[in-house]
């Protein structure tokens, strides 16, 4: 009969344990997609349709820097990355248009455009 006890004993504490485990992993959880969110940027790229433009964008991140050359996108366009830092380059190719940049990292978000062939951004984002 004792040894009944103790193994009912045992399976409620193995349950309660396994519970605060679970419990205790949901804010590790949090943190880590909280912490993806400060490293993804996301670029949209505005302004007149069909507008050309070129771009040089250098992410960095964990102390390594990319380089992702854009030689002749067309707006509307998009771009998302994995950093810590963004500068980039900005250039309109096209004549009478508009070109809107739209930064967005974590909370941050920064707002740039230029009009008119050759305008050029320069832009970064920490």
């Amino acid at each position: 009969m004792m040894i009944r006890q103790l193994a009912r004993h045992s399976s409620r504490f193995n349950g309660i344990l396994l519970a605060a485990v679970f419990t205790l992993g949901l804010p590790l959880t949090g943190m880590a997609a909280q912490e993806q969110d400060m490293t993804q940027i996301h670029i949209t790229m505005g302004g007149t349709p069909g507008a050309e433009f070129s771009a040089q964008w250098r992410i960095t991140h964990n102390d390594e820097t990319i380089n992702h050359p854009e030689t002749r996108g067309t707006v509307p366009a998009e771009f998302t990355f994995e950093g810590t830092t963004l500068e980039g380059t900005v250039k309109l190719l096209s004549e009478d248009d508009r070109l809107d940049v739209d930064i967005l990292k974590g909370n941050n978000r920064s707002r740039s455009s230029t009009q008119g062939k050759g305008g050029t951004l320069t832009v970064t984002v920490r």
